[in-house]
């Protein structure tokens, strides 16, 4: 289990600032398989996870759907066949939070505990 994982998200208000590069680059390590990109200026983590088919891909976007409202953090999620892509970021900030790496590391281990279902 991922140390990030097992910390609880925190709540985010206008006065609260985006990660800065370098402090994303920090926590990179703890998400290795997932991509800090930047679009329209926002920095965001991406990450595609692979399935079987269809169902099972929908599946794991539930599951993500399901820790997302426990939170209150919501991430954007594709599903095609056979695969879910999930991009997190913190909409209010218009960026990354630490807690975009918390859902991260979270959504890893869905994807490990899903892997059995593969």
């Amino acid at each position: 289990m991922s140390t990030l994982s097992r910390l609880a998200c925190t709540v985010c208000d206008g006065d609260t600032p985006p990660l800065t590069s370098a402090e994303a680059a920090h926590l990179s390590p703890e998400v290795p398989e997932w991509r800090i990109l930047e679009r329209d200026g926002i920095m965001q983590l991406e990450r595609t996870f692979r399935f079987r088919d269809f169902a099972q891909a929908l599946a794991f976007t539930n599951r993500v759907g399901d820790i997302a409202e426990a939170q209150g953090h919501h991430p954007a999620l594709t599903t095609e066949w056979g695969k879910t892509t999930v991009i997190w970021w913190t909409h209010t900030l218009r960026g990354l939070h630490r807690n975009d790496f918390i859902m991260a590391a979270r959504t890893d281990e869905l994807a490990h505990s899903h892997a059995g279902d593969n």
